[in-house]
Formats: structure tokens, C-alpha cells, sequence
């Protein structure tokens, strides 16, 4: 059994990939290889899931990047995500949080609006580059508040949050895990969540809405599927089993201990979930002018 993650060995994804799949391995008497196909943002493993036989020994642990954020920036995408792929179980969500260097004279959400407004064009924000899960979360929170914020994409999420910590640029969304561990030394504060239900990692810090941006609701996601065609019978036991491995104690805790919310549901949700995550997505890039590098 195959099982593509469309980054690197040691992101975010593959984490949630290896620890699940030990579980899967042992429940279905088989290894499953996790295939690290890197580039693009996600674009070459999601397309090679894409185009894989559809016998259901090959399976994608896909994310928001390649599903949502690509179909927006790319008109002329290798893949379909709503024609190429058959949804099986979400795997779980990455709250982003909006963070400042401890430096910075801004210690909520609405004192960071204050600042911006009284200084438009002049305070930089940090993001992975264009259309990552740093930079869309940042310009729907400008375009809701109302707010011009100078965007500094840099090659990766790495050295974007490591300018944040050490004070080079003030503000940037960045996900939970690497936030957790400098909130926790107070290199950096983190303002808010923001999705729409607090974390359980950091239960002490407001959502966005509850920050008093309202309707703001954005975190990073990722879940499995298999390429289009693969039987209906497979998609179901492998839901069925996705679900088991994620609901048990020792896989849930260390996937929360890291930051994830573990919450799959039916493949009929999941189909659901991406329709309405590429229709706001499109609705972000289109309404910030957002281009691909």
C-alpha cells in the first residue's frame, strides 16, 4: 500500500501521515510505504496521486494547499480536485495563530488593528510565499479588518517564522506546532486562533472572531483520498479504518500533543469540505489580487 504525502519527510503532513500509518499497517497486515513526492507546493505528488492506478493500493494524504489554494493560483492545473480524486476521511486540521514578536507593542488583535491603521503601509508581515498557509489566513484578516499590512513572502515556512521569533518582521500567521514551543518561552505572543473554535493546545488564547474579527475562520487541513475510479467498497473500509486509527488514544494524543484537531468524518463530508474550501479560497485570491510566484 502506497500512501503519497506531497511534502517533505518531517512537515506537518507527513507527520500525520507516519503516525496513522503504523496503525494501518498493523490493522491491515500490510506496510504502508509513505511516498514522499516533493515540489511545487504540493503540485507533483498530488498530481502523480492523480494519475495512479486506481486499484486501491495507492491512496494521497492531500492538504489544503494542493486541493484548495492551487486551483485558485494555477488556471491551467494538471489535476482536478473534484474530478481526479475520491474523498475518503479528512485527517485532521493545523490551526494557524497570529503571532508578534514579543517586541512589538501590540498585545491583542484589536491593538494590532489600532497599530496598522495608524501606520498603514509601514508595519511587514511574514508568509512562506505566495498562497501559503502564512499568506491567505493574513489577507482575509486585511480585508476584513480593513487594514493594509506589507506582505514579505520568503522561500518556506522556516526561515519566515524564524525572522518572526528573532524580531526581523513583527506579525505572520504560522501553525500551531511551530508556535507552540517560543508562545511557551516568550520569544513570540500569540494574538488569536484562528479557526473558529479555540485550541485545545492553547485553550487561553480567543479566536479571531471572539478577537472581534468577525466571520474570520481559516486553518490549514489535510485528508485522504484515492484517485478517481477506485472501487466504492475501498473507499469505505478504508474510511472505516482511517477512522478507527485516528479515534484511538495513543494516535489522537500525539497528533494533538503536536497541534492537530483529529476529526475525520464520511468521504461525503470531506467531498463537501473541499468544495467549500476551493470556493473561499478563490474568493480570498480574487478579492486580495493574490498572483502565483
Amino acid at each position: 500500500m502506497h500512501l503519497i504525502v506531497p511534502f517533505s519527510a518531517g512537515s506537518a503532513v507527513d507527520t500525520l501521515a507516519r503516525i496513522p500509518g503504523q496503525k494501518l499497517s498493523e490493522l491491515w497486515g500490510q506496510q504502508v510505504v509513505v511516498d514522499n513526492r516533493v515540489g511545487a507546493n504540493g503540485i507533483i505528488g498530488t498530481e502523480a496521486a492523480a494519475k495512479a492506478p486506481a486499484d486501491g493500493y495507492t491512496l494521497v494524504l492531500a492538504n489544503d494547499a494542493g486541493l484548495a489554494t492551487s486551483p485558485a493560483l494555477y488556471p491551467k492545473l494538471p489535476y482536478d480536485p473534484l474530478r481526479d480524486f475520491a474523498p475518503i476521511a479528512l485527517a485532521a486540521s493545523i490551526p494557524v495563530v497570529l503571532v508578534v514578536n514579543s517586541s512589538f507593542q501590540a498585545s491583542s488583535v484589536q491593538e494590532l488593528v489600532s497599530q496598522a491603521r495608524a501606520n498603514p503601509g509601514k508595519i511587514h508581515y511574514a508568509s512562506g510565499g505566495n498562497g501559503s498557509a502564512q499568506h491567505l489566513p493574513m489577507e482575509m484578516f486585511k480585508l476584513a479588518a480593513g487594514i493594509d499590512l506589507v506582505h514579505v513572502p520568503y522561500k518556506g515556512l522556516g526561515p519566515a517564522f524564524n525572522d518572526v521569533v528573532a524580531g526581523q518582521i513583527p506579525v505572520m500567521f504560522a501553525g500551531m506546532s511551530n508556535v507552540f514551543p517560543h508562545v511557551k518561552s516568550g520569544r513570540i505572543r500569540a494574538l488569536a486562533i484562528g479557526s473558529a473554535k479555540r485550541s485545545a493546545a492553547m485553550p487561553d488564547v480567543p479566536t479571531m472572531q471572539e478577537a472581534g474579527v468577525a466571520g474570520f475562520d481559516y486553518a490549514a487541513w489535510a485528508g485522504f483520498l484515492a484517485p478517481t475510479g477506485t472501487a466504492p467498497a475501498v473507499i469505505e473500509k478504508v474510511n472505516a479504518d482511517v477512522r478507527k486509527v485516528l479515534g484511538m488514544p495513543e494516535v489522537r494524543e500525539k497528533l494533538v500533543a503536536l497541534g492537530f484537531e483529529v476529526s475525520p468524518g464520511t468521504p461525503q463530508e470531506f467531498g463537501a469540505k473541499i468544495e467549500r474550501e476551493m470556493a473561499k479560497v478563490a474568493k480570498v485570491v480574487k478579492e486580495a489580487g493574490i498572483r502565483a510566484d
